[in-house]
């Protein structure tokens, strides 16, 4: 055997190695996916929660919820870079006052983007005293910002809730409202299940073992051909 063959075969041993520990540690991925998946399904299976200041986004997250209150449209925000079935955009973000004088933003759902997107969608929300049905979701902690955001303007590139505070003037509370009920407004909710997530870590996990089965043929093929190299030249 060649000193080349021996240092091919131990570079293909250890990229097996090391895709096995990797597809080993998706898998663990994969395990702890699906347990708190469990989790935020029984969070769900759990009766309404009444939304008031005292929730804590941690304690109430994937909890369906019911709120009462009266939406501030003057205060509503647009959240584009949605899209829908490969359609862009925007979330409809609007504030709605609690009779606790707590303020809690409700994101009614999803609309096509205009011709612009300086032409908003005008799909106001209902008037006066209303209970809207939902789960509670944080929006993401972390987000690419390109430039300064000036805090102004109904439209927010990023939801961020301190932001939306600060320039709103509104006590909010550090979540919001997914609502799930049909109003017949015509926007969408279409909101990811718990599950959601689980099918990358599987691909992953899939992708490694793959890999480190051929770094086991690539090896088992180098020793078979230099065994049949030094037989036929022993004749």
């Amino acid at each position: 055997m060649q000193r080349r063959d021996v240092a091919l075969g131990v570079v293909a041993i250890l990229v097996a190695t090391v895709c096995v520990l990797l597809g080993r540690w998706q898998l663990n991925r994969l395990a702890q996916r699906r347990a708190r998946n469990g989790i935020l399904a029984a969070r769900l299976a759990l009766p309404p929660l009444p939304v008031r200041r005292d929730i804590t986004a941690d304690s109430a997250r994937q909890r369906r919820v019911v709120a009462q209150g009266v939406y501030d449209f003057s205060a509503e925000r647009t959240w584009p870079g949605r899209s829908f079935q490969g359609t862009p955009g925007v979330a409809l973000v609007t504030p709605l006052r609690l009779a606790d004088g707590s303020t809690v933003l409700v994101d009614r759902g999803w609309v096509a983007q205009g011709a612009s997107r300086a032409v908003l969608p005008e799909v106001p929300p209902p008037a006066g005293p209303i209970v809207v049905e939902g789960r509670i979701n944080l929006p993401p902690a972390r987000y690419l910002e390109l430039g300064a955001d000036p805090n102004v303007g109904p439209i927010r590139e990023n939801l961020d809730i301190a932001r939306i505070a600060a320039s709103s003037g509104l006590p909010l509370l550090p979540f919001i409202v997914e609502q799930t009920q049909d109003t017949g407004d015509g926007l969408v909710r279409d909101w990811p299940a718990p599950d959601f997530g689980i099918e990358q870590h599987q691909s992953y996990m899939v992708q490694w073992y793959s890999l480190a089965a051929l770094g086991v043929v690539l090896w088992l093929a180098l020793n078979w051909r230099t065994e049949k190299g030094d037989g036929a030249a022993s004749r």
